[in-house]
């Protein structure tokens, strides 16, 4: 894919003022050329994850689902393989499996930048952008001043809205924009908005440098501040960012709890961005929790930002992460394009012994695009090694079950680079090791060190492994999801070869053993 010369012959103030006038409506990234053969296959190109056509990708945004369409926004920069002015990149589907890009949905304006947030579906029309009977889809997203920041000034953060009556297609923006000022706190951003049926308000959650902030609405236009969380909760390594507050029940219980998304960089347990979460009460106006301890939704490297769907119809909760790390994001060895996102994972509350946890897992339609191509029970015998070779582990998944609570796999190619997995019972710990997995000097901290997750608590019989590796991703799921490391890779040739070793005394068995070829998206 290309973008017209004309646009980099600009300078950086026109391309900006053009930005604002909003007057453009395809999106460059989205031209059709006539080397169709070539389409998505560049090197490290994901094959069944989101990824734009071209040029710069980070958050998730407006997560929402109306009129049998899945929306996909997403912070973009459409000049650039790094960071730049932010817009709101725009993807759909049917069935959270295959994309179809759409035009750019939101340019920066004389507010500012156009920063992460959320949609809602306005069923009841309160917001009076549409009719009851045409619901309109409304924006809520953070404005970033780019001259007051330079200025010195700590407001330059406000939340404005946009509305959309055509399901996405176009939007307008809201004239009274923004509709939440800033009283002078520097990072204050991030709107996450939802319907409240028992306060019969919008709620928001938004992020204040340490801590969230919420307010409620009646009509998304005027909001009023309510409470905080957070200054003496969780970790507080870096910044706070991309909150999200929903409800669901505890598998099994009937029980409701709230659950409190919380991105935060730097201060993840593996080095830089992650997310932890909080599970609690939520009244209309106060989240609480009894809390103590900080919990990861994702272990490894690589999934921050993300939140989940807006109106999903069964109430399902429907995550989507950003799958890279501000340490190294624009560093990542790709050209025309940057960054990817995580598969659509289902969450969920699970009975953990006396702890409840929050799982995430891979849809089930996940399934339609994967065929069987081993699929046998193996035995590994003490201090011994099993070899397999698929021409293609970088787009497939492999999964299975077994008691073994020690095991090493290692993924490698044929120019003798490895990715290394470790589940040691002795230190009740998973780890994931890609200092020798590829291309990892293009930044210090990328293969600088072991990734490693606790496992204190796997089930005593069998456990669930399951792995799904894309041409430069892996994203790891123990027990259902109880355990989670995704985690970018940069191998200059596919891993061809896959080492089972048992290091423990005793034989293990790797039953339903079962590596699936992933086809293509795109």
């Amino acid at each position: 894919m290309k973008t017209s010369r004309k646009l980099f012959l600009l300078g950086p103030l026109i391309l900006f003022l053009l930005a604002c006038k909003e007057k453009p409506k395809e999106n460059p990234a989205v031209e059709k050329t006539q080397m169709e053969d070539t389409f998505y296959t560049e090197a490290y190109r994901p094959q069944f994850h989101f990824s734009p056509t071209e040029k710069w990708m980070n958050d998730p945004n407006g997560l929402v689902y109306h009129d049998g369409v899945y929306h996909l926004f997403y912070q973009y920069y459409p000049e650039d393989i790094v960071w730049g002015p932010m817009h709101w990149g725009h993807a759909t589907s049917k069935d959270l499996v295959f994309w179809e890009h759409k035009p750019i949905a939101l340019f920066p304006d004389e507010n500012g930048y156009i920063f992460s947030g959320s949609v809602v579906v306005d069923e009841k029309n309160t917001s009076g952008f549409g009719t009851e009977e045409k619901p309109p889809l409304v924006a809520i997203f953070t404005y970033h001043n780019v001259n007051g920041e330079k200025a010195g000034r700590s407001d330059f953060q406000t939340q404005g809205i946009a509305y959309s009556i055509d399901n996405g297609e176009t939007w307008e923006k809201y004239q009274g924009n923004p509709v939440i000022p800033n009283s002078g706190i520097k990072d204050f951003r991030d709107p996450k908005v939802f319907w409240h049926k028992e306060s019969q308000k919008w709620i928001l959650a938004l992020v204040a440098g340490d801590h969230a902030q919420f307010y409620s609405s009646e009509d998304l236009k005027e909001w009023e501040y309510m409470s905080e969380f957070g200054k003496d909760k969780g970790a507080h390594g870096g910044v706070w960012e991309c909150p999200d507050l929903f409800p669901l029940n505890v598998d099994g219980t009937g029980e409701e709890k709230w659950v409190l998304l919380i991105s935060i960089n730097p201060g993840a347990p593996n080095g830089g961005s992650g997310t932890q979460y909080f599970i609690g009460n939520f009244d209309g106006t106060t989240f609480t929790t009894t809390q103590k301890d900080t919990r990861w939704l994702d272990w490894g490297t690589d999934n921050y930002a993300g939140v989940t769907y807006n109106n999903i119809p069964n109430e399902d909760r429907i995550f989507i992460g950003w799958m890279s790390n501000w340490q190294y994001a624009t560093d990542t060895p790709t050209e025309n394009w940057r960054s990817a996102m995580t598969v659509p994972r289902k969450l969920s509350l699970q009975n953990f012994g006396e702890e409840i946890g929050l799982v995430n897992y891979p849809l089930e339609n996940l399934g339609t695009i994967l065929k069987s191509e081993i699929n046998r029970d193996i035995v590994v015998p003490a201090g011994a090694e099993e070899t397999l070779n698929f021409d293609h582990f970088n787009q497939s998944e492999v999964r299975f079950n077994t008691e073994a609570k020690d095991l090493v796999l290692t993924f490698r190619n044929s120019m003798e680079e490895e990715l290394v997995l470790t589940m040691d019972n002795a230190q009740k710990a998973f780890s994931l090791d890609r200092i020798a997995s590829g291309k990892t000097g293009f930044q210090e901290d990328f293969g600088s060190k072991i990734q490693q997750m606790p496992i204190p608590n796997l089930q005593e019989k069998s456990n669930e492994v399951r792995i799904l590796m894309d041409w430069s991703s892996i994203e790891l799921f123990i027990n259902g999801g109880q355990y989670v490391m995704t985690a970018q890779l940069f191998p200059n040739a596919p891993y061809t070869e896959l080492q089972i070793s048992n290091p423990s005394a005793a034989s293990i068995e790797l039953n339903e053993f079962e590596v699936s070829r992933a086809e293509s998206i795109w």
